[in-house]
């Protein structure tokens, strides 16, 4: 073999090398793919998604499904680049930059605690929509579940503390409280009445500014509600807020005599507001797919995300827009009559 020859082999040879040790070698990116889906009025390991215990309920058909994002990689557990590849390839999944899911400056298991405390807050504020929807009174309390070390809140507000109002304004919900520190421009302060104890004090916080520019102050709040009979959500493992629409219509589905649903498969995603309203969530793309998997013929979709959703719709899965919780109703009741509009995802 010529010198020549034997310079390129050893050549290929190293490249190939190089190439298959590059090829897992981690990188900061995660896969996102669809995630398993659970019936919300069905059940998971034998017990009832959703229980209710104190007020009569109806048997129901069909489905109401909530759908998941499976999420490979992470700080703790980098996925390598032939997963990142293969993650591109597939239409199905998409991949995206580590920092876009964890942000570089949070703690994971504070972003664990996170997660776990909006499914809390997701379910909580299911069942006021549903309640408010029926108009069924209750009560709530907003109170602190932790303060993010270094910011401002932190020495503050502590753990337990119930908030009463914010700069004046009754704290009603989470949202209400959450919205008007988000009002102050970074550096400003917020005045919050608490109740500690036996005592009402008053505590003045300042803002700064958060990894998006979002005015915060660095706390973790969670509303306990008094409703007036017991609803329980068993989903496992499932975090995050974005299955709050489809927990509300579940919950509302078992409280009402006749069939939500009228027997077909509707899958669904959005957050869910206790006054109803449905917001914006994250991976629609991959939540589409798992419902279709799962055999839904149906997707409610919150408005905000309609063009994303239209785009990536798989064939022959139905998007419906869902501005309120009351809108999804009204488009169940128009699927499954046949009288009255369906409200589409268009383009935007």
């Amino acid at each position: 073999m010529s010198r020549r020859a034997l310079t390129l082999l050893l050549a290929g040879f190293l490249v190939l090398a190089l190439g298959i040790v590059g090829a897992f070698r981690p990188v900061p990116y995660v896969v996102l793919s669809p995630g398993p889906t659970e019936n919300t009025i069905g059940e998971v390991d034998k017990k009832p998604v959703i229980s209710i215990k104190g007020r009569e309920t109806y048997p129901t058909t069909g489905s109401l499904s909530l759908v998941t994002v499976a999420y490979q990689g992470g700080p703790a557990a980098q996925i390598d680049l032939l997963t990142a590849l293969r993650g591109w390839i597939d239409p199905t999944v998409a991949v995206v930059p580590q920092e876009t899911i964890f942000a570089p400056d949070r703690d994971p298991r504070e972003v664990e605690e996170e997660n776990s405390v909006e499914m809390t807050n997701s379910q909580d504020s299911a069942t006021a929509a549903a309640l408010n929807e029926l108009k069924i009174r209750y009560d709530l309390a907003v109170t602190v579940v932790s303060t993010e070390k270094g910011k401002p809140a932190d020495g503050k507000l502590r753990k337990g503390d119930e908030i009463n109002s914010v700069d004046g304004r009754p704290a009603k919900d989470v949202d209400v409280v959450g919205d008007t520190v988000k009002a102050h421009k970074p550096g400003q302060s917020v005045l919050f009445n608490v109740t500690r104890g036996k005592d009402k004090l008053d505590v003045t916080v300042p803002t700064v500014a958060g990894p998006e520019g979002q005015t915060q102050v660095g706390l973790l709040m969670q509303a306990k509600y008094k409703f007036p009979f017991d609803v329980d959500i068993n989903v496992g493992d499932v975090g995050g807020p974005s299955a709050g629409l489809m927990f509300s219509l579940g919950i509302l589905d078992k409280l009402t005599p006749g069939e939500l649903t009228g027997g077909k498969q509707i899958a669904g995603t959005g957050t869910i507001e206790p006054s109803g309203k449905v917001g914006a969530i994250g991976g629609i793309a991959q939540k589409m797919v798992g419902a279709q998997d799962a055999g839904a013929t149906v997707f409610l979709t919150p408005a905000d995300n309609c063009a994303e959703a239209v785009k990536a719709a798989p064939s022959g899965l139905r998007l419906v827009r869902a501005d309120t919780m009351h809108d999804a109703v009204l488009a169940l009741d128009a699927l499954r009559t046949g009288k009255g509009n369906v409200p589409a995802c268009d383009a935007g």
